[in-house]
């Protein structure tokens, strides 16, 4: 399996197919793209047959072999083993080991149309993130440890991403992690859980901004190319590959466990802002997994519904992003959209290139096919199964009621927002399946906003907020943020 970048100058004998291990530490490609395999791998029915009665670790090997091909099939195994277990993905509501480490419930069931939740946060902190970042921290112990090596993590959260990144990264050998957040724009959880790791190799940088300022320095020192080099930047956010890949595993686990037989679809809503999480859907569907509807759930800040809506991809300015209830999607600038994208305009390399030319020279693009606009590929998107939809703090608000009061289950406010634009798309005969992101103790002041009861807390994360924390508060400024970096890595 090779990779190739979704900004790839034909001629660029620098671009040549890269295999899964040359790509795993970093992030961007040194053409400021995206990897991507040069083809998806296939998934035949007797494959889906045999893996109905495979653990989430077994699993995890059978699709991650088609994409890691030089990594030898014995040790990665060994790493899937390691990384899903009962121990790290316990049932955090109860406390308590379990082997099935995705489980699915079902909400709601009207005549043949079915709503499903499948639950994503039963990892170490308590989010989706966990599923892959796990998995990450194992990889990259493994890819160092073979050549010695070290390793610098730069990377930027909305909430979620930053404490599943440490906590898979703490202690492991020659790994530091520098992780940037918006300051004062997480939740008092989300906070506590980052900032209240005192390990030496974890660095906290609040940035003066919104995320999308933090994911803009990420992306500018990932392509300071001397720089990256010299300091061994790599990145496990979701322009990460590997990380978007494990990702995949879910996708078949939620459609093997909903379903008896691979005549029958599945539909996934997934809440969504960086486009990683639905974009690992995507390539699911395009290995052959039967998925009917991909659709994207934004919150306030829609620019991914006003894409799937009308063909025009319009980023926002820091000013124009909402700070919401739903902080981990407050996020105006899809960094993976661009892979859809590459596959959308027909793996056309310079035209993505010139496309996110456009949007960081004008804010975006426009390919509704109307006079003066950048192309008519919008009428192409629902060959790929996707649609999207809109949620409020109000309708967050009344789902989370809805929802504890139907069925018993204190649910998150990105997964209200799933829900609530899930029952927008219910199909008979085809389940719906949403996606769960956290766990609602991580989003507690809107709970209580919600419920007028505080969130149950899973053990071991009562009194988190009182912990001592550990960070600093920088501006969102290159230069800035390079020093700190060179200070803190001796490099």
């Amino acid at each position: 399996m090779q990779y190739v970048s979704t900004r790839a100058a034909k001629a660029a004998a620098s671009q040549a197919p890269q295999q899964f291990s040359d790509i795993l530490l970093g992030g961007l490609a040194p053409d400021g793209g995206l990897y991507l395999p040069a083809e998806y791998p296939q998934v035949s029915g007797a494959e889906l047959d045999a893996w109905r009665k495979l653990s989430y670790a077994d699993l995890a090997f059978e699709i991650l072999k088609k994409f890691a091909t030089d990594i030898p099939e014995a040790d990665l195994k060994k790493l899937t083993k390691k990384t899903y277990t009962a121990e790290v993905y316990r049932n955090v509501r109860k406390g308590e080991k379990s082997a099935d480490i995705t489980p699915l419930r079902i909400l709601e069931q009207d005549g043949d149309k079915t709503l499903i939740l499948q639950a994503l946060s039963n990892g170490p902190t308590l989010a989706f993130k966990d599923m892959a970042m796990q998995l990450l921290g194992n990889l990259f112990e493994y890819t160092l440890a073979k050549d010695g090596a070290e390793l610098n993590i730069f990377g930027a959260t909305s909430g979620d991403t930053g404490s599943a990144a440490e906590y898979a990264m703490r202690g492991k050998k020659g790994i530091r992690v520098f992780m940037l957040s918006p300051h004062k724009k997480m939740s008092a959880f989300q906070s506590a859980q980052m900032f209240s790791l005192q390990d030496p190799n974890i660095f906290n940088i609040a940035v003066e901004g919104v995320f999308d300022d933090c994911q803009d320095l990420v992306k500018a020192v990932s392509n300071d190319l001397p720089f990256k080099a010299k300091q061994k930047i790599g990145t496990v956010n979701s322009i990460n590959w590997a990380r978007v890949v494990a990702q995949v595993v879910y996708y078949f686990r939620g459609y093997l466990a909903a379903t008896t037989d691979n005549a029958q679809k599945v539909s996934f809503t997934v809440p969504s802002g960086n486009f990683g999480n639905i974009c690992a859907g995507h390539i699911a569907r395009m290995m052959g997994l039967p998925i009917d509807r991909l659709v994207a759930a934004t919150n306030e800040n829609d620019v991914l519904d006003e894409f799937f809506r009308t063909g025009v991809y319009r980023v926002r300015k820091s000013a124009e992003t909402y700070h919401t209830s739903s902080p981990s999607m407050d996020i105006s600038k899809a960094s993976n959209f661009e892979r859809f994208i590459y596959d959308l305009v027909g793996r056309d390399a310079e035209r993505v290139r010139a496309l996110f030319h456009k949007v960081e020279t004008e804010g975006g693009f426009d390919l509704s096919g109307k006079p003066g606009s950048d192309g008519d590929e919008f009428k192409l998107v629902s060959n790929y199964g996707f649609s999207s939809g809109k949620s409020t703090h109000k309708d967050r608000l009344d789902t989370i009621r809805d929802v504890q009061d139907d069925f018993d289950i204190t649910i998150d406010t990105h997964t209200a927002d799933g829900i609530k634009v899930a029952r927008q798309y219910m199909a008979p005969g085809v389940p719906m399946i949403v996606l769960e992101t956290a766990l609602a103790a991580k989003f507690n002041e809107t709970i209580l906003d919600a419920l007028g009861v505080d969130a149950e807390r899973p053990p071991g994360f009562e009194d988190i907020e009182s912990l001592p924390q550990k960070f600093v508060v920088m501006p969102a400024d290159v230069v800035q943020m390079q020093a700190y970096i060179a200070a803190n890595t001796g490099l």
